[in-house]
């Protein structure tokens, strides 16, 4: 989704973080998120009810898509930073913090596209990477543990790298 290309506000980083923090809300897991031309689409597991104290189901678990616009990526990210700097204590809920890493690394290697599927706490994502030489995909995975290595790496990286312009501290 290239819309945000150019702004200085809104980075892999920024726009991943909002989107994970809109999958902790909506309470999906197992999730998919596909990028297009103008929009990302979320596909994931939504459990609704609650399952038995005798391991008897009693909810149901449903798929759900989702499809994300510009106006939408900019909601959610104006209520991240929002929520941000407010002295609030509460830890970023899985998604928000595993996508907002990830989104640092999308920075890193600048992908054309990006194509993620998460299970388990592991994701696995295909980029497209596109340049004088032409167009090819990369597989990147990465596990729970690298996951929280990358999480637990956040605060001094923060530390070291000064504020994007628009941005609020983490």
């Amino acid at each position: 989704m290239r819309i945000y290309e150019g702004s200085p506000r809104q980075d892999f980083e920024e726009v991943f973080r909002s989107i994970g923090g809109h999958l902790d809300a909506l309470g999906m897991r197992e999730v998919l998120l596909l990028e297009t031309e103008d929009a990302f689409i979320l596909q994931g597991l939504v459990f609704e009810g609650s399952v038995g104290t005798w391991s008897d189901a009693v909810g149901q678990v449903r798929k759900q898509t989702v499809v994300l616009h510009d106006d939408d990526l900019g909601a959610f990210m104006d209520e991240s930073l929002a929520k941000r700097g407010t002295g609030r204590t509460d830890a970023p809920d899985s998604y928000e913090s595993a996508l907002r890493v990830i989104g640092r690394y999308l920075e890193e290697v600048h992908p054309r596209d990006t194509f993620l599927f998460e299970q388990g706490g592991s994701y696995v994502l295909r980029l497209l990477h596109v340049d004088q030489a032409g167009s090819r995909h990369e597989l990147v995975e990465f596990t729970r543990d690298d996951i929280a290595q990358m999480v637990a790496q956040g605060p001094a990286l923060r530390a070291a790298t000064p504020p994007k312009a628009g941005s609020a501290p983490s």
